[in-house]
């Protein structure tokens, strides 16, 4: 069989959201990198094999930002029709056509060799190539979900619930034990003028009562998340079995839903069913640091804090569908946010082995607050910006510069809560018309406004008691970060406007330069679309202006930053 070798500074391996946000970073940050994926699309529980929306920290302004905000956005923008193969394009075309990134699809990591306490190499099979691809590299992210290198390389992990007594924690169980939350089959439905007829498999179980389906809301607008298996079986190895159950159950529910009761179904049909389960716990990796419960109540205010996570301590029953005693989850409460440690996204044994995604270092309790994806998105970037860092200061991850981490993940519109951006050296020494916009803070916050806020045509500016040269502009728009779309649907009825670009974002601005002989445009933007923009420009000037000419509906235009340098 053919083999094909690779070299690179990082090898990333599993494309979910996790693992293409850490490619994406390590590769804008000047790094080569190398992406193994194992299935044809990129977006992991996201993708159009599995449609898990994707979630994230409750609450006002709270949205994360950074790589994940720009996939959306650019998805809002360019596939207002909620087309998934859409959103899968969008997702692909940020890995394949990045200069720095090997995209390997279809690629399946299967072997590990060590050179001592470190990771040499990992070998994949890419099996529409018949082709074994090798990759070196000097630091491997795994955001693989199942931890696929920890067998492989002897890392230790952790899989099931901890005793209560082991972190001091109130959601465990009394007794440790091997279970897990399970998998999902996902399905959709359309909406049509016309009643659409359904007719079971075979195959299919019967459920002739609401009661026998265990679960109070039976919604056609709904994904069906709760018809979930394997989470007291083995949640690797018996996925194929879980499969195939999960497909009866489906079929047995809306069976129910179409012929047995009375749902508002008549007019709805399947527009798609998931093949492939989607996963929320496996293994999950032993770090230098493993959060719990206790540090996600306490709002893991760490040191070394990198991301964040905001969504409730959900933490489904093992038994899923099955479970005969109450509704499938319990939803504890979690603050929101709360900080994610760097000393949990690498390995206690492995000095080259960072993670991130639902594998991190983290208790079971824990992870059923930060396994969404949004905050899987944010725990990518960090891994693949602390990479990039590690490779050009030529250090181990273990001693980087968490400061300066932490500041070039806000550069990147990674919001960090506690923490304040430093805004750049030359947007300091101007005189401003709105101090708001270079505070450190790029979104409203806790009932404090951090933006400038004016009607189109309303300029924002930089003065400066001297001509100096600019040769970069840094914007931040206001993408609301409290909305509470998706970014792509659960259904389809017929009437659905809800994935479009924000109103409140800045559609079309110009950037203007006051130079010695007067006044000069540099930049006529239209229909932008993206919250966080670099602008290039070669200028000399005393004065940089801003003017927000429309949004994409808002009455005001709202900007959280503006620098220059």
């Amino acid at each position: 069989m053919k083999e094909i070798n690779h070299e690179v500074d990082l090898c990333v391996v599993g494309g979910g959201l996790a693992g293409l946000c850490a490619a994406v970073s390590a590769a804008r940050h000047g790094i080569k990198v190398a992406l193994m994926q194992d299935r044809p699309v990129l977006g992991g529980n996201s993708s159009s094999e599995i449609r898990m929306w994707v979630c994230g920290a409750h609450g006002e302004n709270r949205k994360e930002t950074g790589l994940i905000e720009e996939f959306e956005l650019e998805n809002y923008y360019r596939n207002p029709n909620h087309v998934f193969s859409l959103w899968d394009m969008v997702l692909y075309e940020k890995a394949r056509f990045e200069p720095n990134i090997t995209l390997l699809l279809n690629c399946t990591c299967t072997e590990a060799e060590m050179d001592g306490e470190k990771i040499s190499s990992v070998r994949g099979w890419q099996m529409t190539s018949e082709t074994w691809h090798r990759v070196k590299a000097v630091y491997f992210a795994d955001c693989s979900g199942d931890s696929i290198l920890a067998p492989l390389t002897g890392a230790p992990f952790m899989r099931g619930r901890e005793a209560k007594e082991e972190f001091g924690e109130s959601i465990p169980p009394d007794t440790a034990d091997d279970k897990t939350m399970g998998m999902s089959c996902l399905f959709q439905l359309r909406e049509y003028p016309e009643p659409q007829p359904f007719i079971p498999p075979d195959w299919a179980y019967t459920y002739e009562t609401a009661e026998e389906l265990r679960h109070k809301d039976l919604l056609v607008r709904d994904n069906f998340w709760w018809i979930e298996l394997g989470g007291d079986r083995d949640e690797i190895h018996d996925t194929e079995v879980m499969r195939d159950e999960l497909l009866k159950i489906a079929m047995g529910v809306w069976d129910h839903m179409k012929n047995r009761g009375d749902y508002g179904a008549e007019n709805w049909a399947i527009d798609w069913i998931g093949f492939l389960p989607g996963k929320r716990e496996s293994r999950r990796y032993v770090g230098e640091y493993i959060v719990n419960q206790n540090d996600v109540e306490a709002e893991g205010r760490f040191d070394d804090l990198v991301a964040y996570g905001g969504w409730s301590m959900d933490d489904h029953f093992p038994a899923g569908f099955y479970h005969q005693d109450s509704y499938p989850t319990i939803f504890h409460p979690a603050p929101s946010p709360w900080g994610i440690p760097f000393r949990s996204l690498y390995s206690k044994t492995i000095s080259n082995l960072l993670f991130a995604g639902r594998n991190i270092s983290v208790t079971h309790a824990a992870l059923s607050s930060c396994r969404v994806m949004a905050t899987c998105a944010l725990l990518g970037q960090a891994v693949g910006t602390a990479a990039a860092m590690a490779v050009h200061a030529d250090r181990p991850v273990q001693k980087l510069d968490i400061p300066a981490l932490q500041q070039q993940l806000m550069e990147d519109d990674c919001f960090l809560p506690w923490l304040k951006r430093e805004v750049w050296p030359l947007t300091k020494q101007a005189e401003t018309n709105c101090e708001k916009l270079r505070n450190g803070i790029d979104r409203d916050w806790d009932g404090e406004e951090n933006k400038f806020s004016g009607k189109p045509g309303e300029a924002i500016w930089y003065r400066f008691t001297e001509p100096k040269k600019i040769s970069r502009i840094r914007l931040v728009f206001d993408s609301d970060l409290s909305r509470r779309d998706k970014n792509m649907p659960c259904c389809f009825p017929l009437k659905d406007d809800s994935c479009k670009v924000p109103a409140t974002l800045v559609r079309e601005y110009k950037v203007m330069a006051i130079t010695k002989d007067g006044e000069k445009e540099l930049l006529h933007v239209k229909d932008n679309h993206q919250r966080l923009v670099y602008h290039p420009v070669e200028t000399e000037a005393i004065e940089i202006r801003v003017v927000p000419l429309s949004t994409w509906g808002a009455e005001n235009c709202h900007i959280f930053a503006m620098d220059v340098e």
